[in-house]
């Protein structure tokens, strides 16, 4: 939720019609046509208009622009044909080309000197290629452990920091490369059981195997629908390959804010326009590169972690910036007037998660790994920590040795990787997502329990939930203050209504059936609808709450992981390719996405 004064939305409304009436100025639209192998309209193609270059940008910092210097991106924009095959694509000021994509075709690339005529696409005759066009969710469906709760699980463990089925993860490997894949993935983080550490190694070995020999198994993806015509998607370059673009905030003064989780920076971005500037996190006296988990990403190529910025979240008094820093015990202020940094250390909690404000300017934030909900009170700059309740004896124990375990990944010894873990995770609970309802009561998103919780502020008491699905990472309030709630490797979003506790469960309207891993969503207020990112399958998903009724948008490029959204009040949607690490996605570059349904 955003709070504007009436100063700063008319300001962010002037910014915003300024910002399109010089775009539709400088940008005399191009119409196109498109046309099959047989000379026939071909509707829903992706028609990209991309930079034949792009934008120089000053890496002077490392490989990335120096603290408060301003840059310029160009951007991609993206469309679809129409059931005549027709769209309009606006010119741009630098050299550009055009990209016209559609699956069971082949990818073109016209340059814009050469448009002017119908476009026509082959169709693509080769398994393999079609195979290739499909997203990781079509891949990520062929695979059949025989065993559908490890497969859920492998889902869980093995899918929040990249795709599963994309092309690095689909490569055949051995069973002992495989074996040091997911001893390197349970180093950063992973909680994949020791059974199923030992049984899927040989299995993926075999299914890879299988599937590269026979290619036609790889499902169909989603299809595009014809509505995709009325949808534009704009999308800017940030970062590098060794960036992660994890969460981004939609400020009320119409910018943009992103953190790159690997790098320590924050990018403030102005979407209309595409210029931006970095302003990077200076470390404090005695942080350790990695921070409090030294060692984690001592293989990594290149990192400058120490803060580890995670969620950002806007007060609603002065509209200051908070930022969790996930490998620190502090909280981070941010100014956007004069961009300076504070900072608010605590003394207690361990992995300072998702981050939301109240109504009474109190900051908010999961504590990850010690299994606790944090408040900082602004006014009397303290901090109040609520404990979540433990499964077990051991699991009490385990949270309590934190800061030991911490110490040990600082003297490179990895605990994951030699103590026994089970199905359930245990030691692990991991309170992930927060919101706050209208009633002044947070709520809290428990992954490895299949739980929520309350947090009643006003008597202190947690109240746990349990959900009748499994692993509820990111959650948010609609304006009823019923809870939406993502059902992460169920491929389902769901909702609940604290006044009657009932859960009304949502299949995403993935194909194949329940394949993707929604890892968040956000609530349109206003038009009362649901955003959810399809993170396995390179798509954003919305439900219309009143009618039920789903869209598919597709984005532009293989691999687009995404784990948050952001919605302006003129109904704009942003979300950032967020893959770890982001080579992955299909050029190796991280984007701010902008989707105009």
């Amino acid at each position: 939720m955003h709070f504007l004064t009436p100063l700063s939305q008319h300001c962010a409304a002037l910014a915003a019609g300024l910002g399109a009436v010089l775009f539709a100025a400088s940008a005399a639209a191009v119409p196109l046509s498109v046309l099959d192998a047989s000379g026939k309209p071909l509707a829903t193609v992706m028609v990209s208009r991309q930079p034949v270059k792009a934008a120089a940008v000053d890496t002077s910092d490392n490989g990335y622009p120096a603290s408060g210097k301003p840059q310029q991106a160009f951007f991609e924009l993206a469309r679809f044909t129409d059931a005549s095959g027709r769209v309009d694509i606006p010119a741009a000021a630098h050299s550009w080309q055009i990209r016209l994509r559609k699956p069971g075709y082949q990818d073109r690339v016209v340059p814009a000197s050469a448009l002017g005529q119908p476009l026509v696409m082959t169709p693509e005759k080769d398994p393999a290629l079609l195979a290739a066009q499909q997203p990781a969710n079509a891949w990520a469906a062929t695979i059949d452990f025989g065993d559908a709760d490890m497969k859920k699980e492998f889902l869980l463990q093995c899918n929040f920091c990249h795709q599963q089925g994309s092309a690095l993860l689909r490569r055949e490997r051995s069973t002992e490369e495989w074996t040091a894949t997911i001893q390197r993935m349970t180093r950063y983080g992973s909680r994949l059981s020791t059974e199923a550490q030992g049984k899927i190694p040989a299995l993926l070995e075999a299914h890879w195997k299988k599937i590269h020999a026979t290619p036609a198994l790889v499902p169909q993806g989603t299809p595009w629908a014809p509505g995709l015509a009325n949808t534009t998607i704009r999308e800017m370059p940030i970062g590098d390959s060794m960036s992660q673009m994890h969460d981004l905030l939609l400020h009320s003064n119409g910018m943009v804010y992103v953190g790159d989780n690997l790098q320590d920076r924050v990018y403030e971005i102005d979407p209309a326009s595409g210029k931006y500037t970095v302003y990077k996190i200076p470390p404090q006296p005695g942080d350790q590169l990695g921070g409090l988990l030294a060692g984690r990403l001592h293989d990594f190529p290149k990192h400058e972690t120490y803060q580890g910025i995670h969620s950002l979240a806007e007060s609603p008094k002065d509209q200051h910036i908070f930022i969790t820093p996930s490998y620190q015990r502090r909280l981070i202020e941010f100014n956007p007037e004069t961009k300076a940094f504070s900072v608010h250390p605590m003394d207690r909690g361990f992995y300072p998660h998702t981050v939301r404000f109240d109504k009474k300017d109190r900051v908010w934030f999961t504590l990850a790994l010690s299994n606790q909900v944090g408040m900082f009170d602004r006014a009397t700059q303290k901090y109040t920590l609520y404990d979540l309740p433990f499964r077990s004896l051991m699991e009490r124990i385990t949270v309590k040795l934190t800061p030991f375990i911490f110490k040990l990944l600082g003297w490179g010894i990895s605990v994951a990787n030699y103590v026994k873990v089970d199905h359930v995770s245990t030691g692990v609970p991991l309170p992930y997502g927060i919101d706050i309802t209208p009633d002044g009561k947070a709520w809290i998103a428990r992954l490895h329990t299949d739980e929520i919780a309350s947090v009643d502020p006003e008597t202190g008491t947690v109240t746990m939930v349990k959900t009748p699905f499994k692993a509820p990472r990111r959650l948010r309030a609609d304006r009823d203050g019923n809870l939406w709630i993502v059902a992460f490797n169920e491929s389902q979003i769901a909702r609940y209504v604290p006044q009657t506790g009932v859960f009304t469960r949502f299949d995403l309207p993935v194909v194949p059936k329940g394949s993707d891993t929604p890892y968040a969503l956000n609530v349109d207020v206003a038009k009362h609808q649901v955003w959810v990112n399809g993170t396995n399958s390179d798509s954003v998903y919305r439900l219309d709450i009143a009618t039920q009724a789903w869209t598919m948008i597709p984005m532009q490029r293989h691999v687009t992981f995404t784990r948050d959204v952001e919605i302006s009040p003129q109904g704009q949607v942003y979300v950032t390719s967020a893959s770890f690490p982001s080579w992955h996605i299909e050029d190796a570059q991280p984007t701010l996405i902008e989707i105009t349904p």
